[in-house]
């Protein structure tokens, strides 16, 4: 009975771990110390409602709609795009890199729509949540099912609470220019 749960966790580790631009962006606003909690919760909690949409046969019935799978991946990768030209403009300024001290306060407000644009409008969160992890769950029946959902759930809230706060020890290695 245990199995599924640590199935998920490993799953949903082997999904949620890539840095790509949620997790830079809660790394960023870990070593800023900018309303960690907050945007750990939002990734945490739309991650819960994903898996459990995946879990719940939500997965089965997306791939079954071609159209409302193209807008979402569309839309998707337009934010995507115009998130990555911002980073790619970013990462030729001299001297990039991040400092504490240089950061400005940004509101609760400001990052949390951040927090749910950079979550929601990213097309893979769908892919490994709702179809991938929604698909794996689905070999397991009844009580295996949930659990193997909770233990992707249990992992994505590690991993995002542990970015969000851990992120502060990894301040030094990110004030060097080299490493952005």
């Amino acid at each position: 009975m245990e199995l599924p749960f640590f199935t998920g966790m490993a799953t949903g580790a082997g999904l949620i771990i890539a840095i790509g631009a949620q997790n830079a962006f809660v790394l960023t606003q870990g070593i800023r110390k900018q309303h960690r909690f907050v945007v750990a919760l939002i990734c945490t909690f739309c991650d819960a409602l994903l898996i459990s949409a995946g879990v719940a046969g939500m997965g089965s019935l997306i791939e079954q709609s071609p159209k409302l799978l193209g807008i979402a991946a569309g839309m998707g990768a337009l934010f995507l795009f115009f998130y990555g030209l911002k980073s790619l403009f970013s990462a030729f300024q001299a001297g990039q890199r991040l400092q504490e001290s240089e950061v400005g306060i940004v509101s609760r407000k400001q990052v949390i729509l951040t927090t749910l644009a950079i979550t929601l409008l990213n097309p893979h969160v769908y892919l490994d949540t709702v179809v991938l992890l929604g698909g794996i769950s689905a070999t397991y029946e009844g009580a295996g099912r949930l659990l193997f959902g909770g233990g992707a759930m249990t992992m994505s809230c590690i991993w995002f609470f542990t970015l969000a706060y851990g992120s502060t020890l990894l301040a030094p290695l990110f004030k060097k220019t080299i490493t952005w």
